[in-house]
This record gives C-alpha cells, sequence and structure tokens, in this order.
C-alpha cells in the first residue's frame, strides 16, 4: 500500500503528514478521502495510522497528520494543545487533500479519535466541506478538563492566571504530564484505575511509544481546554451524516457519556456502534475492536461521500 510522507502549509509553518493511497490509486480517477484527527498527545504514526492504513485498504485515501506545534510539525512554543488550532489544522488537511489530484473535493470526510473526535465535529459544524463525520470514542475535551478540576473551572483559571503571571516574569514555559510517564509513577500518585493503567501502557511502552510523542502538555493550554466546548451549536450547525462508535466498557474517560451526548443531540445520526468488551485505549490498537469499528465506518463513508 503506497505510503507518502507530505508537507501541509499552515502559514507560517507546516504540518507534517502521512498520506495513506488505496493500491492501485489511479490520479485520474475519482477517490473519497478521509481526514484523521488524533487523540491528545499522540502523533500520525501512532492511532492514526491504524485507522488511516485500514481505509486505505478499504480504497479510500486517508491523511493523517501532527498538530501543530506537536511531532513532527512546526510550530512554536513546542507542546501546545489548543483546541482551536486542532480544529483549524483539520481545515488545512481539507486544504492539502483538496489540491490533491484523484481526490475529489466532493466527496472529503473526517474520523475522529478520543480528543480528535471532539475537534473533528468542532470543526465540521462551520466547515461543510467536510460531508461526512466519524469518531470513535470521541470525548469532549472541554467537558473533561472541566470535570477533572476538583474545585470548579474557575478556581482552575485562577490558578493557571497566577501560574502564566509566573510564567512571563520567570521567562519560562511549564508543561504538565498528559499521564504518568511509568506505571510506577501512577501507582505511587493513587491512578491504578484500568483507563490510567492501559493508557499508560499504550503510550508510554513499545506497544505504542513514539519517541515525536513527548507526553507532555503546554501548561497554558489548560485555560482553552477548560473554557472550550465541542459540541456548541451542533444542532444548528452539524448537519453532515453522523457516525459514532463508542467502547462499550465506561470508564473514566468520558468518552462512551460524551458519544451518546453527540448522538443525541446531533441532527442528522446515521450509525451507533458499541463496541462491547472493549475499553477506551484498546480501540486504539486492538485488531478486533479496530475492526468492528471498521465493519460499521467503511459502509458509512462509502454510503455518504458519493458524488
Amino acid at each position: 500500500m503506497p505510503l507518502q510522507h507530505i508537507s501541509i502549509p499552515r502559514d507560517p509553518f507546516d504540518l507534517a503528514a502521512d498520506l495513506y493511497l488505496p493500491d492501485g490509486f489511479d490520479p485520474g480517477q475519482s477517490h473519497a478521502a478521509v481526514v484523521l484527527s488524533t487523540p491528545g498527545s499522540s502523533v500520525k504514526e501512532q492511532i492514526g495510522a491504524n485507522y488511516a492504513s485500514r481505509l486505505a485498504d478499504n480504497g479510500f485515501v486517508a491523511l493523517v497528520f501532527d498538530p501543530a506545534h506537536q511531532g513532527r510539525s512546526g510550530g512554536e512554543p513546542r507542546d501546545v494543545e489548543d483546541p482551536y488550532r486542532r480544529g483549524e489544522d483539520i481545515s488545512y488537511a481539507i486544504d492539502a487533500l483538496t489540491l490533491l489530484p484523484g481526490v475529489t473535493p466532493e466527496r472529503l470526510g473526517v474520523l475522529g479519535i478520543c480528543a480528535g473526535g471532539g475537534y473533528a465535529v468542532h470543526t465540521a459544524r462551520t466547515d461543510h466541506r467536510i460531508r461526512a463525520v466519524g469518531t470513535v470514542v470521541g470525548g469532549n475535551m472541554g467537558s473533561s478538563f472541566r470535570s477533572f478540576a476538583p474545585h470548579g473551572a474557575a478556581a482552575a483559571l485562577d490558578d493557571l492566571a497566577a501560574a502564566r503571571t509566573r510564567e512571563v516574569l520567570n521567562g519560562r514555559l511549564g508543561r504538565v504530564n498528559w499521564l504518568p510517564d511509568t506505571l510506577e509513577d501512577a501507582e505511587a500518585i493513587g491512578l491504578t484505575d484500568i483507563d490510567t493503567t492501559q493508557a499508560i501502557t499504550y503510550y508510554r511502552t513499545p506497544r505504542g511509544h513514539s519517541e515525536h510523542s513527548t507526553n507532555r502538555r503546554l501548561a497554558r493550554s489548560d485555560s482553552l481546554l477548560l473554557g472550550y466546548d465541542a459540541f456548541a451549536h451542533i444542532e444548528e450547525l452539524l448537519t453532515q451524516p453522523l457516525a459514532v462508535v463508542v467502547a462499550g466498557r465506561r470508564g473514566n474517560t468520558g468518552s462512551y457519556e460524551a458519544g451518546m451526548e453527540l448522538w443525541k443531540r446531533a441532527p442528522n445520526p446515521v450509525d451507533l456502534h458499541i463496541v462491547e468488551g472493549a475499553g477506551h485505549y484498546e480501540m486504539y490498537d486492538v485488531p478486533e475492536y479496530i475492526e468492528q469499528a471498521m465493519s460499521r465506518l467503511v459502509p458509512f463513508y462509502r454510503e455518504h461521500l458519493t458524488t
């Protein structure tokens, strides 16, 4: 299966991306294409690649990219997790596919995974070049971050404001971990739940580790995330057909609840699938669970990414 490493212009820097082409790709023919929007902290070689390669196996052009300020993409400072920039990255990826010979601009979709699911939905509301929206264990980073604030979001924003003032005065940007770096670190702070354990086992061990995924987030990103709502105005604006895949084992990630909320609120829901027995992070790379998701997503995109 052809794989091309490409750069996507995103003034004043480029996004690093991988383009997965189906066997026998003919630039003189019309093909549907899907942009992959990946989880927070992940890079294109990880979860996005697992789904992009399978989409290409089924005849789609698939494009997965490193977000701005992360992975091999440009942008300073590093490790920014800006939900609004993440959404705009998707639109730049749509731009790139629009210019690709063999891809029909009227046949473009998006697939968002974990945090990327919320980013995909938020972007599709206002970028109607996207004709079909799929999510796998999609989450709303805003509601997740607000739920993590022990004394409420407003108090957390007060603390972040004070921290940013300190950064300005001392000239050093603060960073925080997405996850504990090891299972031992997690146990030392009392994080022994199955979701945290599985996240660390994926991201921080050879199973899913990438040297380009730092596991660090610029601390000033958190104020943006606390004020973000991936599902704002979807009742009015998300007119595209929607497919939602959730993991059947409900954990503490909030993705099951977010998926069900999205399904109930979206004006054009088409397909909802619960992968029984799967946990959130098992949807990242366990073949039998990915194949279940693909068994619903492939016919969904085939039906709705038509000319």
